[in-house]
């Protein structure tokens, strides 16, 4: 038997609608080609989306802020 976690399984509570931007602009990242975090983090900077302290993404900022919400 295969087993799968269908995403909306593993979530606690409702996307807020800032995480629900920031999704969305990380599909358009995404989907534009790029595939790596300094590109994402690029991608994410010149979209305007900024990181919660309303700075510039960096790599760490990212990644901090995909552990705090559990992506």
């Amino acid at each position: 038997m295969d087993r799968y976690l269908v995403i909306n399984q593993a979530r606690t509570a409702d996307p807020t609608p800032y995480e629900i931007k920031l999704a969305q602009a990380i599909e358009a990242v995404f989907g534009s080609g790029v595939h790596d975090l300094d590109g994402l983090v690029r991608g994410l900077n010149a979209s305007g989306i900024h990181a919660p302290d309303a700075q510039e993404w960096t790599a760490q900022s990212f990644t901090a802020e995909m552990r705090r919400i559990g992506a």
